[in-house]
């Protein structure tokens, strides 16, 4: 494999978003690092991919009880490092658990080898088997540093594959220690590796590595410019690629709903880690005959949202994970206004009004930090103010582009055919929320709006049980129940005639 990495010896430096202070610098990987990962995981996936099903889900199942041990210390690094409140790192770690017990029950029967009955000559036995590609390359995205990680890792490692893990460079430490949990649950040593690579070498490294013969297979969550990139990369090599990508979720609300209901549902759906969620619902599409009633219930539990220190338990919303994530919020915020949009909440950087304040001091000691606007105080961290828009619609960034970040923009509808039309002008197609009465009506509403996934009267979530994934420009594949743990094996038919 031939890798580039920076000619001069660089290190990947982590900051608490909630303050602006580094964290902890690490070295970056060189190319000869680089290719020692690759060469042990490679070698230790071939090992692993021969061991029985039952012991491999039996490490599973220990994978389980040490997420659970470590979890307080798991939890405080996630939010050091990308500013999730506390209580929700807490619940993606235990989340995380609960996705290993799973595979670790259900796991060898979606493994087992399926009999095939044939039609044939007598005795002619056929079956498919599910077995293991090897290495396994992930690439993987902050906000969600150990969930998203371990959706994926958690089922390929129970199909008997390995995993090389390039996770963001923000959340550095929690790479590493994801990888070092699977080897205090006892599987083989350098079946799962994090790589430490420095950002201006990430595109290279990754291409590299899909290139190489060693690797099996990819899977990537994060931006639509990465996985254009995985996704041509992963073409160019023919090999298999699982890519979940960008969000403009709707949440529609009907005129026969319990609007009540829908709208407290609505807060906690787009303003949950921060609104740093392809998931999470952003577009809010409400027909006019209960608009006003939810846009004035939905700002009032906006306006309730406390943002602070994410340690905090009286926290609702924690910092952007970077200041240019929280900048670029601004822009798609003020370009909507200048169309025509109206700020109902928010719209600002900065903490509410009725946070909580942690001083700090800048990385530097100066005042002054690189991507802040003139004016910020960078010990206030990357606040972004909970936001609610309306008078959206087509045309406007907050309806047309994925907004990352606390930001939810509301549209009336002048009926059903109307909220299907405005739900469905999408360039994304991940989850859905339909909210109803009815569920035979709802369910007819949601049949005509492409996504991957759709829930009536429930926020979308991710479940070990059912598959998740998207459609159009938020991607393809599925991780998750029977077809995460299937997508990364060899679906290998067997033909057996037996000797005269």
């Amino acid at each position: 494999m031939t890798v580039s990495t920076s000619a001069t010896p660089t290190v990947v430096e982590t900051v608490d978003p909630t303050t602006g202070l580094a964290l902890q610098a690490y070295p970056a990987m060189t190319a000869a690092d680089i290719e020692a990962a690759v060469a042990q995981g490679a070698a230790a996936a071939e090992a692993w991919g021969r061991t029985p099903v039952a012991e491999r889900l039996t490490a599973v199942s220990r994978l389980a009880e040490v997420l659970r041990e470590r979890s307080e210390a798991l939890a405080a690094l996630v939010t050091r490092e990308m500013g999730k409140p506390l209580a929700q790192a807490r619940g993606e770690v235990a989340k995380s658990a609960l996705t290993a017990d799973h595979y670790a029950t259900h796991g060898a029967d979606v493994l087992a080898d399926r009999p095939v009955e044939i039609d044939a000559p007598t005795g002619v036995q056929a079956w498919v088997a599910h077995e293991p590609m090897g290495l396994v390359l992930a690439v993987m995205p902050w906000n969600f540093p150990v969930w998203q990680v371990m959706r994926a890792a958690i089922p390929t490692v129970a199909a008997g594959n390995g995993l090389l893990l390039k996770h963001s460079p923000n959340v550095t430490g929690s790479a590493l220690a994801i990888a070092e949990l699977f080897t205090a649950a006892g599987l083989p040593e350098h079946l799962v590796t994090a790589l430490v690579v420095a950002e201006p070498d990430v595109p290279a490294v990754v291409e590299g590595l899909v290139a190489d013969d060693r690797i099996a297979a990819v899977t990537l969550t994060g931006s639509n410019r990465a996985g254009e990139m995985v996704g041509a990369a992963a073409g160019r090599a023919s090999k298999p690629s699982v890519l979940e990508l960008g969000g403009s979720d709707a949440f529609v609300v009907l005129a026969d709903a319990d609007v009540q209901a829908a709208a407290a549902a609505a807060v906690r759906a787009r303003f949950t880690n921060s609104g740093q969620s392809c998931v999470c619902a952003k577009r809010f599409v409400v027909e006019e005959p209960v608009a006003d009633e939810f846009i004035r219930l939905f700002v009032d539990g906006v306006r309730a949202l406390r943002s602070g220190d994410p340690t905090d338990p009286a926290t609702d919303v924690g910092p952007l994970a970077r200041a240019d994530l929280r900048d670029a919020l601004q822009r798609q915020v003020d370009a909507s206004v200048a169309l025509g949009a109206t700020v109902a909440a928010g719209g600002r950087s900065g903490r509410a009004p009725t946070s909580a304040h942690t001083s700090a001091h800048t990385i530097d000691g100066t005042g002054d930090e690189a991507g802040d606007k003139p004016g910020d105080d960078p010990a206030t961290g990357w606040f972004y103010e909970p936001t609610v828009l309306t008078g959206t619609g087509p045309g406007m960034p907050v309806f047309d582009e994925e907004t990352f970040g606390p930001v939810a923009a509301v549209a009336v509808a002048r009926d059903e055919d109307h909220a299907v039309a405005l739900a469905d002008h999408t360039a994304y197609g991940l989850g859905l929320s339909v909210w109803s009465r009815s569920t035979e009506r709802a369910v007819g509403v949601a049949r005509r709006i492409t996504s991957g996934a759709a829930f009536v009267n429930a926020v979308v979530a991710s479940d070990p049980r059912v598959p998740f994934g998207g459609t159009k420009r938020s991607g393809y594949g599925r991780e998750l129940a029977d077809a995460g743990l299937l997508a990364f094996t060899n679906q290998r038919t067997y033909w057996v005639v037996p000797p005269d």
